[in-house]
């Protein structure tokens, strides 16, 4: 897959897709039917099946901290992206310049005169340009004008649940990973490079593995039981806290990973970790003594959960 970084990186040779537009947060179950309708279009017309995407997502610029909680980083998502089968990937920096674009330059200029799209899929909600006055109904239009398709996405259902980012969101913050799995297709992963911290968990006999999630809001917070993996690597089991660390004043919120029976360096090491069952919410200690005794406790439960699994 052709990763295509900002509009400005866009060249006469990537004139002419089929196209799709979206957050494609978490990359799940309803946004992989989308996908495969674009690539049995892209063979149809014989183009590149095309996505373009956000970065941050409009509502991280739009509201900050209190934006959704992000389900997949970028590199996350251009991996399981690349494994549906897109051909090219546009990531166009999301900031107030073009935020502000008018909507009749988002068509012109980027799709018609820049990606040459010949067929669009989006959302029928999908809204653009300045103060959002682009729609589903002027990129109808659009085509009628320039000799592009444009179609809608169709809801996918899981059970009785509708598929979308918000619902896999509420899934996880109700400890539903199993719901969760359904509806991405894939387990929910959080991921990243392993970074020095304070070694306060190698102090207590529970060394951790310290990584940084680098998203304004997560959407998940607590205790849990996890499996652990990365390149190369066995799948190692344990025990992870994703949260503020309140008992040692802890200010940013990070992802702190207990494997068990495993005593290697992996600083550096960018891993995967799969969240498998919550065990209870982060919540402070008086003394680094009974954090000590409530570790214990939950690489206990979270040891005894792995033994039913298997069982």
């Amino acid at each position: 897959m052709e990763l295509i970084r900002g509009i400005h990186n866009i060249l006469p040779t990537h004139h002419g897709c089929v196209l799709t537009i979206g957050n494609f947060d978490g990359v799940h179950r309803g946004h992989a039917k989308v996908i495969a309708s674009l690539i049995d279009k892209a063979k149809h017309f014989s183009l590149p099946a095309t996505l373009m995407t956000f970065e941050p997502q409009p509502q991280e610029l739009f509201r900050g901290e209190n934006a959704p909680a992000r389900l997949s980083l970028l590199r996350d998502k251009v991996l399981l992206l690349d494994e549906l089968g897109i051909e090219r990937l546009l990531c166009v920096n999301f900031n107030h310049k073009f935020a502000t674009m008018p909507a009749e330059e988002f068509i012109e200029e980027l799709l018609v005169k820049q990606l040459g799209v010949r067929y669009l899929v989006v959302g029928d909600d999908f809204c653009f340009g300045a103060d959002r006055k682009g729609n589903f109904d002027m990129l109808l239009k659009a085509g009628d004008k320039h000799g592009f398709t444009v179609v809608n996405t169709k809801s996918f259902i899981v059970g009785d649940t509708r598929v979308s980012s918000t619902a896999i969101r509420e899934a996880l913050s109700h400890g539903n990973f199993e719901l969760a799995r359904r509806m991405l297709g894939h387990p929910y992963l959080l991921s990243g490079r392993v970074a020095h911290g304070k070694k306060i968990g190698r102090t207590i006999g529970f060394p951790t593995a310290n990584i940084a999630l680098k998203r304004n809001v997560v959407p998940v917070r607590g205790v849990f039981a996890v499996r652990c993996f990365w390149d190369g690597s066995d799948v190692y089991e344990g025990v992870a806290n994703v949260g503020f660390r309140p008992t040692v004043n802890g200010q940013d919120c990070q992802l702190e990973v207990h494997l068990f029976d495993f005593d290697e360096d992996i600083y550096g090491q960018y891993i995967e970790v799969e969240l498998m069952a919550k065990i209870r919410e982060e919540r402070p200690f008086e003394s680094l003594d009974a954090l000590k005794k409530q570790i214990l406790n939950d690489a206990n439960e979270a040891k005894a959960l792995f033994s039913n699994d298997a069982s």
